[in-house]
């Protein structure tokens, strides 16, 4: 299949690297906005052709969103004459919302899909090898698609290696705000938190592994998370408390020297990453 890919930062780009990889596509077809990507991406050659929007829509059998979630939801109205065997796919960390702004002429053809995993790194730069192998994909609400366009989806991303998880796209925004955004938005207010109390020159030279890897997210991209955060809101506000009560909860036992709970409290904790 020819495949056309709109926005070639991590994501979309790992993805190119990935179906030139496995040689799932006959020709793979990329487009970017802006000329410095355009630079990187030849640079990296990262698909066979940088072309425009109507070239994909007329020789790819299965067109990539790996763009903003917002950007996705603006672009809809330019795929409404796409062919009836064309699969279109996203690969947004939210899923409820788009689905929702998929028009319904299309919405057959469109592939809601979250691969779980990434780093905090963007651009086209940031796109790496084997970003997907032994990863888990979530496609969403598979039951509105026709069989063809959910066939291709499943045959890609087990050719380049990953787990198949389907779900409702309610469910999954839950699961992904607790696992992904949630954590996002602890290691920006504990990178704001340092940064307001410590100066750069101590920053340096006291940080150790622990706080680098806490605050290591807080250098995702902020375009991309305000989307996510926008669109996830009323989960992430939900988790937002829960994480609260927590904190509240940690300040009372040490407050109160309460040493033997808070000690019982950190216990519990440990048991995830026996789960992990």
């Amino acid at each position: 299949m020819n495949i056309g890919i709109i926005g070639l930062g991590l994501m979309g780009g790992s993805f190119a690297k990935a179906v030139k990889k496995y040689s799932i596509a006959t020709k793979v077809y990329g487009f970017a906005r802006s000329e410095k990507s355009k630079k990187e991406i030849e640079e990296l050659n990262l698909v066979d052709e940088l072309t425009d929007i109507k070239t994909i829509k007329d020789n790819c059998d299965l067109i990539v969103l790996a763009i903003p979630v917002d950007n996705i939801i603006s672009m809809m109205p330019e795929f409404l004459d796409i062919k009836d065997k064309t699969t279109i796919m996203d690969l947004g960390s939210t899923k409820e919302f788009i689905i929702k702004n998929v028009p319904a002429k299309i919405r057959k053809n469109f592939i809601a899909a979250h691969p779980m995993t990434g780093t905090e790194k963007s651009g086209p730069k940031a796109a790496i090898d084997n970003l997907y192998e032994g990863k888990t994909v979530v496609l969403c609400n598979l039951e509105e698609n026709e069989n063809q366009h959910v066939n291709k989806a499943f045959k890609v991303f087990q050719e380049i290696g990953m787990r198949i998880v389907a779900m409702d796209a309610d469910e999954h925004d839950i699961h992904a705000c607790y696992m992904s955004h949630l954590p996002h938005a602890i290691s920006y207010s504990l990178a704001n938190t340092v940064m307001g109390h410590e100066d750069p020159k101590s920053i340096i030279a006291l940080a150790a592994g622990g706080f680098k890897d806490m605050s290591r997210i807080a250098k995702s991209s902020p375009d991309m998370w305000t989307d996510i955060f926008k669109q996830n809101r009323k989960n992430l506000l939900a988790s937002i408390d829960l994480f609260e009560d927590h904190m509240k909860k940690v300040r009372k036992m040490v407050e109160e020297e309460d040493y033997s709970d808070l000690k019982e409290w950190m216990k519990k904790a440990n048991t995830l990453h026996e789960i992990l």
